[in-house]
């Protein structure tokens, strides 16, 4: 059995999901499944699908690292701001907006977004 199956298998554990149930997700045969067991190695287009699917380095995937997710300029804080412009779009609409306005600007959309997000916690839940 190959590293990359092995981390495969894992991969699908850790997120709860069956082997197949990933394989169609991210749109590949389930006819995959057993040429990986059998040691083969996806081409490097199917490689990238795969770690896409999952948040992780190719390389984690083929065994050449044990960091999932290498960091970004070594920067825990920027990597994880980089994924959550990545996954979130409408953070992403947000900092495009904001990418051109002044310190202040930003500082004051920052006081409105935190009073929306206090009366929200401050209004009791509806029935």
């Amino acid at each position: 059995m190959s590293m990359f199956y092995e981390r495969f298998m894992l991969l699908c554990l850790e997120k709860n999901i069956s082997q197949t149930s990933a394989i169609q997700e991210i749109g590949l045969s389930t006819g995959n499944l057993k040429n990986w067991k059998n040691g083969r190695i996806p081409m490097p287009e199917v490689l990238r699908k795969i770690a896409e699917y999952f948040d992780v380095s190719i390389d984690y995937l083929l065994g050449e690292s044990n960091i999932k997710k290498p960091l970004v300029n070594n920067d825990e804080e920027l990597t994880e701001y980089l994924y959550y412009l990545k996954t979130r779009p409408e953070l992403r609409m947000l900092f495009k907006v904001s990418s051109k306005a002044s310190k202040e600007d930003v500082e004051q959309a920052v006081r409105i977004i935190e009073a929306i997000r206090n009366d929200e916690k401050d209004d009791p839940p509806s029935t």
